[in-house]
């Protein structure tokens, strides 16, 4: 049973490629760890949408509403294949999901494995999740002729920026190194970086306790790769936020381990959670899928759930999982571990 016995209501969402196969393990490690999960599965995604042209219907996004939170595998068509329109799912589900359930921060976690370039790194990311260059403001004129303008603006909100600021400024009172980083663009976007800027160098008045710096994103991009461990918590807008994030990924061993939370911390509606690593329809069915991700996904999830000490036992787990997997004299260390070998592992760890 859940430490607080407590049944959370789960809505999973497996969708495409690899991403039933990696939820089935997070499932698995959840209740290997004792907490109860009612779970209830939706079919959504590229399949769904070949088969029926849904993407995401009102009455579902209503039903998903009623969820404590959701768990998402993946969703997307192979790679190469046109015949779901570019921009339907991304637009249609993952950034509806966001804007309609308020998701507003994007937390991704990184600590870099063994053997990679961020190895003994340990710090996080927060995205502004609702706001920017996503919010989907701009346009056509002329559309298909030679004469053709096409824009495309960044809409930053005090309010949608100030509340991811102040998220990651809590974040970084609960970590060691009490150290903030905010990483723009502010000497070419003047008014979206001064806005930012502003607004931190505002918010931080409130918290004397934390130390913060500023970072163009071109340089934070050199650092990652360079001096990774340089960084504690790193807040940005979105779509700095969506290539820092891949970066990061490839950086602490590949994003078959990163992990992420789209997060409504003021909880007026579920928070979904979700691996970043895509549907992987190359590898599908083959049992060869990294799980860990997904089950790193599921302890941010219970993290916010309430059932922080199952949480931190599954991070554990994954952690001496990992540096397992990770070492040459690891027995079978040659052999890649199935998809359900790797869950099963951790659960027996549990």
């Amino acid at each position: 049973m859940s430490s607080g016995s407590t049944r959370h209501r789960v809505a999973v969402i497996g969708g495409d490629g690899i991403g039933p196969e990696v939820c089935a393990e997070a499932l698995k490690v959840v209740t290997a760890a004792g907490v109860d999960l009612e779970v209830t599965d939706f079919d959504l995604g590229a399949a769904r949408y070949l088969r029926d042209g849904s993407v995401l219907p009102d009455d579902v996004l209503a039903e998903l509403r009623t969820f404590d939170a959701i768990l998402l595998g993946a969703v997307g068509p192979p790679v190469g294949d046109t015949s779901v329109p570019p921009g339907t799912l991304e637009r249609g589900l993952l950034l509806r999901l966001r804007f309609e359930l308020d998701l507003y921060v994007n937390l991704r976690p990184f600590a870099g494995v063994p053997g990679s370039i961020a190895a003994g790194a340990d710090f996080v990311v927060i995205r502004e999740n609702t706001e920017g260059t996503y919010a989907g403001e701009g346009g056509f004129l002329r559309k298909g002729t030679a004469a053709e303008v096409a824009t495309q603006g960044s809409v930053n909100t005090r309010m949608g920026v100030e509340r991811c600021v102040r998220f990651a400024f809590e974040l970084a009172g609960r970590r060691p190194d009490h150290h903030l980083t905010l990483v723009h663009k502010t000497n070419v976007l003047t008014f979206a970086g001064d806005l930012w800027s502003r607004t931190v160098t505002e918010v931080a008045t409130e918290y004397p306790d934390i130390t913060w710096d500023y970072n163009h994103v071109d340089a934070a991009c050199i650092y990652l790769v360079d001096q990774p461990a340089r960084y504690d918590v790193i807040v940005t807008d979105n779509l700095f936020g969506d290539i820092l994030t891949d970066l990061a990924g490839v950086i602490s061993g590949g994003i078959g381990f990163a992990a992420s939370a789209n997060l409504n911390p003021a909880r007026t509606g579920p928070s979904l959670f979700e691996p970043v690593h895509g549907a992987a329809h190359d590898i599908a069915g083959q049992g060869i899928a990294n799980p860990l991700a997904a089950i790193h996904s599921a302890a941010l999830m219970l993290q916010h759930l309430g059932e922080g000490d199952a949480a931190e036992r599954i991070l554990g787990a994954l952690s001496v999982q990992t540096n397992d997997m990770s070492n040459p004299d690891f027995p079978n260390s040659n052999e890649q571990l199935s998809t359900t070998a790797v869950g099963d592992a951790i659960a027996e760890r549990l």
